[in-house]
């Protein structure tokens, strides 16, 4: 049995691998995304917090695997646009907008869940628009808003299984793939210690972070 595993944890890791690096680049991507689609959404602009809430209710309203369909199979026949991508390139976009809407509006929420006095006391003091943002609205949001930005990012570790249906060479394809070839289930077990291996890290940063942020309590 070790023998056997030892055989197909290369190919798992291979896959790990790539959902690791859909993981971050989506992250690292949509959380800024977010913020600015926020900031958009309450902004005093008309024009455009009514094009933000589109955007948000647009790719919130439907699902992800339709979105990655469209990015992947959609995209290379709309007339004169014509964009053919890769793979990896096309579940990268579809992850990062969509979540991104899904960013966006836990962080309007939590920057609307700040006391109005506090913007008032920040513009008596004479601070702008921006500082008031930068020094004290945002680092209350971020507290406030880390359990709910915590299940969104489990829920993203699950969702880069979606990948499989275009193709794309992460931790289940590869799982599933043993399981084609040598008719025996392991693989998915395997593949399931390293889902809640990265699931758990996750929660430990998370719960780390709640700490740090506890002092804007």
């Amino acid at each position: 049995m070790m023998e056997y595993m030892s055989r197909i944890i290369v190919p798992i890791l291979n896959g790990t691998g790539v959902t690791l690096q859909l993981f971050f680049i989506t992250i690292l991507l949509s959380i800024p995304l977010g913020l600015i689609l926020a900031l958009a959404k309450i902004s005093k602009f008309k024009f455009l917090r009514d094009m933000t809430g589109i955007y948000i209710w647009l790719l919130r309203g439907t699902p992800l695997l339709l979105q990655l369909f469209f990015v992947y199979f959609g995209l290379p026949f709309i007339p004169v646009i014509g964009i053919r991508l890769g793979r990896f390139t096309a579940a990268a976009i579809a992850f990062i907008l969509n979540y991104a809407a899904y960013f966006a509006e836990i962080f309007r929420a939590g920057i609307q869940s700040i006391d109005r006095g506090q913007y008032e006391g920040a513009k008596a003091l004479g601070m702008t628009y921006w500082q008031t943002m930068r020094r004290i609205v945002l680092p209350q949001m971020v507290k406030r808003v880390l359990p709910p930005v915590s299940n969104e990012t489990i829920t993203l570790v699950k969702d880069t299984a979606l990948v499989y249906a275009i193709g794309l060479g992460e931790l289940l394809r590869a799982a599933k793939q043993i399981v084609n070839r040598d008719a025996i289930t392991s693989p998915f077990i395997v593949a399931a210690v390293f889902y809640l291996a990265m699931t758990f890290v996750i929660t430990q940063i998370f719960k780390k972070l709640e700490q740090i942020y506890a002092v804007y309590e």
